[in-house]
């Protein structure tokens, strides 16, 4: 490794520690590409941090994020339009055209399964605003059950502002839980409001309100993400899992790829293998997250033996995507 590639790493090391808990200003949206450690990366936002200016960016071949600073990186700018021509055949962009794609029904846009190549299943936990408290026996049972098998424990976690906001402590409880190597964590943007009225139907509810500004519900929840420490990955879900086509392009336009389930168990509906499942672990849905655990001890022979196993979200899409 050169020493000016050792360099970069150091302050990407040093700033991204620096960067836990302060203040993001000029938080924009940003397009461009450039080269860090010899992999490609596209960039999504531009910010400054620490009275330094920070890149979000995405790695075009595994689908992982990162922060750089703007010294260690050399941004060619382009537009969006441009990217997608000049990365088409990267998983990263083929993910995106084909969660645009599936894009037509009310509920469920976007990638709904994984596609792993031996049986389990990819986990995504909602965390939707709520007074209740973080349902910390999913993780501590997750813990037990895979923890001597796969080490850190993959969970995607679906996080709305409001949520995070009114609940630091169960997100600190969380980083602590990842900086211990028990867990492994993909931060999904939900909004930052998560807006839901029982009372409107499903056409002008959640991100279908009228007046609803998306540059604001994405925005403003990477940014109270990266005020806390957390990093944005290039996974969105819509609350209630309901949108229309106009608002996929919408979300997609910020580089954003949406992930739906088909295994929402609270609903009823099952797991199998490959299965995309969604929990609620505000608190919210005791039936979803008693049916999991019931899941696991069905299962705990089959992961004991390493047959059936946790997936990393980013791991799972950007696979399936690679040819």
């Amino acid at each position: 490794m050169s020493l000016k590639h050792l360099f970069q790493i150091l302050l990407y090391l040093f700033v991204t520690s620096a960067n836990a808990q302060s203040d993001v200003r000029q938080y924009t949206r940003y397009t461009g590409y450039g080269q860090f450690n010899r992999e490609d990366l596209i960039v999504l936002r531009r910010f400054q941090q620490n009275g330094q200016l920070q890149y979000l960016t995405v790695n075009c071949t595994t689908l992982e994020t990162r922060i750089v600073p703007a010294t260690a990186l050399q941004v060619q700018t382009a537009s969006w339009e441009t990217l997608k021509k000049q990365f088409k055949d990267t998983p990263y962009l083929k993910a995106l055209q084909y969660a645009s794609s599936q894009s037509f029904s009310l509920q469920d846009a976007g990638i709904i399964h994984g596609y792993p190549k031996e049986k389990g299943i990819t986990l995504t936990i909602d965390l939707c605003p709520s007074h209740k408290p973080l349902d910390r026996n999913i993780f501590t049972d997750l813990i037990a059950a895979f923890g001597t098998i796969e080490k850190p424990v993959p969970v995607a976690l679906s996080l709305s502002g409001h949520f995070l906001e009114n609940h630091r402590d169960d997100i600190g409880w969380l980083q602590q839980l990842e900086k211990n190597n028990a867990i492994r964590i993909t931060w999904i943007n939900h909004t930052y409001s998560h807006f839901y009225d029982p009372k409107f139907p499903l056409q002008e509810n959640f991100l279908l309100k009228p007046g609803t500004d998306i540059n604001f519900e994405i925005l403003q929840n990477e940014v109270v993400m990266l005020e806390q420490g957390l990093i944005p990955s290039v996974f969105f879900r819509f609350p209630g899992l309901v949108s229309d086509n106009k608002v996929v392009g919408l979300v997609t336009d910020y580089g954003l790829i949406p992930i739906g389930s088909d295994a929402w168990l609270a609903k009823g509906q099952s797991a199998t293998s490959g299965s995309i499942v969604l929990i609620h672990g505000n608190g919210n849905e005791p039936v979803g997250v008693s049916d999991f655990i019931r899941l696991l001890k069905n299962e705990k022979n089959a992961v004991l033996e390493k047959q059936w196993l946790l997936y990393d979200l980013s791991n799972s899409i950007g696979s399936e995507f690679k040819n």
